[in-house]
Parts: structure tokens; sequence; C-alpha cells
């Protein structure tokens, strides 16, 4: 199968899964009901993804592709990391608030045995965070965060409490604007604990 065809077949498939995970959870999705949604075979879903932790463990990377893939970007550009942080900042928190890292996140709290929640781990802030460290760490500052890496102090003045809260269900999606002016207090907080410019 070419590249691109195979490419609008995953889609298809992660786009059926997802609107499942929304109206069944986790539990109640299975390969089958994602193979007929999809319309693609069970044995597809199984030769590609080998399950459905499989499956869950594709969207987690999916889902932080794009973030990854501007990190990168940045990282290469050569520009000053606190300009690095103005643009990956807002993505991050977007990606990390959609709606899909929240349908992923409350399916890794349904989990009993944890491996969902590994998976995203993983694939989502293992795979983020050192990319996120690089960036920050070019930063000079006057004050060293005692404890914890400027990167781990960025991500929790970014994100503190909201994706939790989104996956209780008791904060509502935040519009563009709202990220934004969020990303701008973070990064703003963050330079002023560090006491940089």
């Amino acid at each position: 199968m070419r590249d691109d065809k195979r490419q609008m077949r995953h889609d298809a498939i992660t786009q059926a899964a997802y609107a499942l995970l929304a109206e069944k959870g986790y539990d109640g999705t299975s390969m089958l009901s994602i193979a007929k949604a999809a319309k693609a075979s069970n044995e597809t879903l199984y030769r590609w993804y080998g399950d459905k932790r499989g499956l869950f463990e594709a969207m987690v990377r999916d889902n932080a592709a794009e973030v990854k893939t501007m990190l990168e970007a940045e990282m290469s550009s050569g520009g000053s990391p606190i300009d690095a942080l103005r643009t990956i900042a807002p993505v991050l928190l977007s990606m990390l608030l959609g709606e899909r890292a929240i349908l992923l996140n409350r399916a890794a709290a349904s989990d009993p045995s944890g491996e969902l929640g590994a998976a995203i781990a993983k694939g989502g802030r293992d795979a983020v965070q050192p990319q996120i460290a690089a960036v920050i760490e070019d930063i000079e500052t006057e004050v060293k965060p005692q404890g914890m890496s400027k990167a781990d102090l960025f991500l929790g003045l970014l994100i503190g409490d909201a994706q939790i809260r989104r996956v209780l269900g008791v904060m509502p999606a935040l519009p563009e604007d709202q990220i934004q002016a969020r990303s701008n207090a973070a990064i703003a907080a963050f330079l002023k604990v560090l006491s940089v410019g």
C-alpha cells in the first residue's frame, strides 16, 4: 500500500477510534467496532497495531507529533530560546488541552493496569520534554530552580492543573486567545522566577 493511502487509512481509523472513545470510553471500544466505524477490516487493525493498546500508543504518538516537529524546527532555526518558547508554548498547550489528548488521558485514568498511562508518558511527555529541556537549557539565568529542572518549572507554570481539570470535565476547552494568554503568562512568570532579562 502506498504511503499516502496508508496514511489516509490510518487517519480514518484513528478518527473512528476517537469518536468511539468519546462515546463509549476505552473499555467500551473494541478493535472490531473501530474497524466497522472506519470501514476497515479487523485484520488490518490487528496487522498494523497489534492490539487496542498498540492503536492507543499510535494515537498518542500522532497527538504529540506536531509539537515534536515544531520543537525540532525551532531547535534548528538558530533563533533565541525565548522566541522558541513563545512559538511552541501555545502549540503544546493546545495539544495537551485538546479533545484528543483529553480522551486519551481519560482512557488512561480508567485503566487499572497503568499500561495506558505508561504509553502516554512514553509517547508524549517522555518524547517531548527532552526537546523542551534542550530549548530551555540555553536560556541564560541568574537563578537556578531548586529541586526541579527548568523544563519541569516551565511546564508546571504552563499547564498547572488545567489538563486534569479538562480530564475531569470541570473545565471547558480553551479558545485560542485564552491559550495564547496563558502561554504568555507562563513565559513571563518563568522568566521572572529565573530573573531573566
